[in-house]
């Protein structure tokens, strides 16, 4: 499990308005759902409604049971240190690191915890049509989908570099950078060359003016107190707001379950990685808090440029393909399937080569029964952000709410074996060059497979030349069973992408 330090990292928003985010409503008026005395939904506001189709007593109580249940079992802090090898590189979602110098070392933690981490929560509004209060249990794959939006926006309005200058404060990041295991040793077990950073710098602190941890607080100081970073510093903030566990939340687990009523789910449900594409998709075109930003779902393991471009500057259309001014930002979704029941290995490769590129914002799947948000590796291990850990819920309305449970300090690594083979791809594009850029490198990451069947493809035209209805990213379809060659299809035993189990 992860876990959560126990130091409060505050911001001041400073009401500054981010380009390609809507002006934010005042803050300091109290939305109607806002609860008395704590922060969940009012006691006694729905308990005494009862109308057609609403939940019964029984219902209520065994809802309660189950998240009284949920709220333990997720809610244990297990800590353990992660270990890292000193001299393979570390992908984090397009950048590089070598961990064989403390400076290297600062720099993914400084970036890994920048990252937003959505988890579960408790005592959140009651979701409609349901008696839950908390998604523990189920909603792992929403959460998923959500650290990859999260992501994508955080690259459309600050930058692939950004880092959160007070991720420093989470001084307990837990990995320890080993040696690689010697062919010699008889159990191939790794050595310890120096501690992590937290521990290096503890024995330094305040002693030194220009290094260690003294300096490095005090370059952050004055970062903070620059324009830059004000600004920067606004937009983090607003971006987590939007992710809020409340039903106004644009990207909340409200508005989520919300969209997915249209593919047949509901509160309580789980979701499968294809299914929370298009929930996003939905969630982004609704919404005004973002500008200039859309989202395209692929369908059938393939990416139609032009419903891409249809999507993103219908002007462009069977027109001039000189880069317009008009062009939306994009994030491209497609769901995949590498392999049949479990993972090919054929196509481990491939997934390391995606992860490597700048424009790749992460990938939700996991591994059985338990959805994961995958944001880079080193060498067979894939590295991830965990949903599975139940925080309180934060009252995103308030000014200087805290970010610090909206940040993960504990890095966790998984063989790539044990990655179930249904996934969603992210990826993002700024401008109509960029999306071109993205077309060359991913389908060059994609020819890197060792199997004959690309994981999925680019092609000229739209969805409907081959026959296919509706537009590119406006169908729920389920993507291809990828399969070996030389073995048999076995769709009569297939289940769909959507209808595989997250816990």
């Amino acid at each position: 499990m992860n876990s959560v330090s126990p130091s409060a990292a505050q911001y001041v928003g400073g009401g500054v308005q981010e380009e390609g985010l809507a002006p934010h409503p005042e803050r300091r008026k109290a939305p109607s759902w806002e609860p008395r005395g704590h922060f969940g939904h009012v006691a006694g506001s729905d308990t005494s409604r009862e109308g057609p189709g609403e939940p019964d007593e029984v219902d209520r109580l065994k809802a309660k049971l189950m998240s009284a249940w949920n709220n333990v079992k997720y809610g244990w802090s297990v800590k353990s240190r992660t270990s890292f090898n000193k001299t393979s590189p570390l992908i984090l979602l397009g950048h590089s690191f070598v961990l064989n110098h403390e400076d290297e070392v600062e720099r993914f933690r400084m970036a890994f915890v920048s990252r937003l981490w959505l988890t579960y929560r408790r005592e959140f509004p009651q979701l409609e049509g349901s008696t839950l209060t908390t998604d523990c249990g189920w909603g792992c794959m929403l959460r998923s989908g959500q650290m990859l939006l999260a992501q994508g926006l955080l690259v459309h309005l600050l930058s692939a570099d950004w880092t959160w200058p007070d991720a420093q404060q989470l001084t307990d990041v837990d990995i320890e950078v080993l040696k690689p295991r010697s062919p010699s040793r008889a159990g191939g077990v790794p050595v310890p060359t120096f501690p992590s950073a937290r521990s290096s710098h503890s024995g330094s602190r305040g002693r030194s003016s220009t290094g260690g941890e003294g300096g490095s607080r005090r370059h952050q100081r004055k970062r903070a107190d620059t324009s830059q970073d004000r600004q920067a510093e606004a937009t983090h903030r607003r971006v987590a707001s939007l992710f809020g566990d409340h039903p106004q939340a644009p990207f909340g687990v409200h508005q989520l379950v919300e969209q997915g009523k249209s593919s047949g789910k509901k509160a309580g449900d789980w979701y499968g990685p294809s299914i929370v594409a298009h929930i996003l998709r939905k969630a982004v075109a609704k919404t005004s808090e973002v500008h200039n930003l859309a989202v395209y779902v692929a369908q059938d393991c393939t990416v139609y440029k032009e419903d891409v471009v249809r999507l993103c500057d219908p002007s462009l259309v069977g027109g001039s393909s000189e880069p317009s001014s008009g062009w939306k930002s994009v994030i491209l979704l497609v769901p995949v399937r590498l392999g049949g029941e479990s993972l090919n290995p054929a196509y481990i490769e491939c997934v390391k080569n995606i992860l490597r590129l700048e424009c790749c914002i992460g990938i939700i799947g996991g591994k059985p029964k338990h959805s994961l948000f995958f944001v880079g590796f080193q060498d067979e291990q894939l590295l991830y952000l965990d949903p599975h850990y139940c925080q309180s819920v934060v009252d995103v309305t308030q000014d200087n709410f805290p970010l610090e449970s909206f940040h993960c300090s504990s890095p966790r690594k998984m063989n790539f074996s044990r990655m179930d083979p249904s996934c969603t791809i992210g990826f993002y594009a700024k401008s109509q060059k960029d999306f071109e850029s993205l077309c060359s490198a991913v389908s060059a990451a994609l020819s890197s497979s060792k199997e004959k069947y690309p994981i999925f493809t680019f092609v000229d035209g739209q969805g409907q030349d081959y026959g296919l209805e509706g537009q590119s990213g406006f169908l729920a379809d389920p993507p291809a069973h990828i399969l070996p060659p030389g073995k048999p299809s076995r769709s009569s035993k297939r289940s769909s992408v959507d209808e595989f189990v997250f816990l």
